[in-house]
């Protein structure tokens, strides 16, 4: 598809979209009457600049990114073979053996899923959700799969899922940005570009949101308001008229939005994060007062997610509350102290995250993600640990458009290679962008003389999970 600079509708494939900063520009005699105009349209769409494709099942995305790589013969994917085989080479002449897994497993809800004691709270709501166990990956590297799995390239430069959204659909709420990451003050394995918007516009770029101490820096306006709004307009007429000095810039465009933003959000987020406004039931439930620091936090920033999508932000992703120092999921060795770790951190608040968006009414319209960016090995080196494994592994979805209750796909015997309704990152992006209401083939973005999307040139829609 060939994107062009007009905003034409009748072109083949074409979205229509409002005018863009630069083609105000381009097409006003002064710089600052286009800003000001531009704005104005801006300020009617909240950033959006593409119409749903068809429509949408989910307003808002909530991803809980599991860094490190999830073992998913521990959690989702129960494998007899393991226990059968267990201390066996895994291959001739080799020195790693088949591991079973230390958790039991049993079957939950209606639905009969089969989760393991590692996650007795998510095992509860398994009739709310559907998990794939069939994702592969293609690389097992921790950086390049991380980037892959947010941005469906194996390579930096390119925009996050999050940043995609917030471009096809931009905010609800013109006070809040359309992407926030809720973040534990560290950088994941891939870096921070995982999260940017790539060759997007700037504007697109995640919100950073930590979850102790000021959540945000400036967010205490230090002027009065009428000086405050006397730099901005100085702001943006200055910006304006570099702006067209040089045809219309998307970098200068998006900081002259970034800090109107910035402004309208100094009288918004202090209240949206400030979780001790919710009654002390809602609290227990996520796990907020538990003795655990880590626990505490992400509880705190699964319950901030809830909050921002009754807000109208559009993608949320809630990172580890965990650093390189202390452990991800990557327990090579160590595995059942770490994972049980991990778990107990993380299992309560995200139980809580599903059963309170359902209890708002709100479940139907927030899809969740839960996934790393790649499994972990049936065998092992040693007697308590697992490496890093793309072949199959499992991530679940909830809300949104998803037939909770549903297990698809399915790897061998032994959990090593996904071998039935096999799905890869650009299938489990493209449905993610399809509950949206966005064609995954349609979004797309020139840069560089082509067209790119978020799915390269494939994905499917992964229909079976879908109500």
């Amino acid at each position: 598809m060939n994107r062009t600079p007009s905003n034409a509708t009748n072109c083949p494939g074409q979205i229509a979209r409002p005018l863009s900063r630069r083609e105000m520009l381009r097409a006003s005699a002064t710089g600052f009457g286009a800003v000001a105009l531009s704005a104005l349209t801006q300020q009617r769409t909240f950033g959006s600049i593409h119409a749903p494709s068809f429509s949408p099942k989910a307003k808002s995305v909530i991803f809980l990114f599991m860094d490190g790589g999830v073992s998913h013969v521990d959690t989702f994917d129960p494998k007899p073979a393991l226990e059968k085989h267990a201390g066996k080479p895994w291959k001739d002449g080799n020195t790693s053996h088949w591991q079973r897994s230390p958790w039991k497993f049993a079957q939950h809800g209606q639905s009969g899923t089969w989760v393991s004691e590692l996650f007795p709270n998510i095992a509860a709501c398994a009739d709310d959700i559907a998990v794939i166990r069939s994702m592969k990956a293609d690389l097992p590297l921790h950086a390049s799969g991380v980037i892959f799995l947010h941005t469906g390239h194996n390579l930096t430069g390119r925009p996050s899922l999050g940043s995609w959204m917030s471009y096809g659909l931009g905010s609800e709420n013109q006070n809040l940005p359309g992407y926030a990451v809720l973040s534990f003050g560290h950088v994941p394995v891939g870096g921070m570009e995982a999260m940017g918007s790539g060759f997007l516009p700037a504007s697109h770029e995640a919100t950073i949101i930590r979850a102790d101490g000021t959540p945000i820096e400036n967010i205490v306006p230090a002027s009065t308001p009428a000086l405050q709004r006397t730099k901005l307009d100085f702001l943006r007429a200055q910006d304006g008229e570099f702006a067209a000095r040089l045809g219309g810039n998307d970098i200068v465009e998006s900081a002259v939005r970034n800090y109107e933003l910035a402004a309208r959000m100094q009288s918004l987020v202090p209240d949206v994060l400030d979780e001790t406004r919710e009654p002390k039931s809602v609290r227990d439930l996520y796990g907020l007062d538990a003795s655990d620091l880590n626990t505490r936090l992400y509880a705190r920033q699964c319950l901030r997610a809830r909050r921002l999508v009754e807000s109208g932000v559009r993608f949320i992703q809630v990172n580890c509350p965990y650093g390189l120092s202390n452990g991800t999921w990557d327990q090579h060795g160590g595995l059942k102290a770490g994972h049980e770790k991990n778990a107990r951190q993380t299992d309560r608040a995200v139980a809580a995250l599903i059963c309170d968006l359902k209890q708002r009414g709100l479940l139907e319209s927030t899809l969740i993600l839960w996934a790393g960016e790649f499994g972990r090995t049936p065998y092992a080196p040693g007697p308590d640990g697992r490496d890093h494994h793309p072949e199959g592994f499992s991530v679940f979805l909830a809300g949104g458009g998803i037939r909770g209750g549903v297990v698809h796909g399915a790897t061998d015997e032994f959990g090593f290679h996904a071998v039935d309704n096999v799905c890869d990152m650009h299938d489990l992006h493209a449905t993610i962008l399809h509950l949206v209401g966005l064609d995954h083939e349609r979004l797309t973005f020139r840069h560089a003389g082509r067209d790119f999307r978020l799915t390269d040139v494939s994905g499917n829609v992964i229909k079976a999970v879908l109500a």
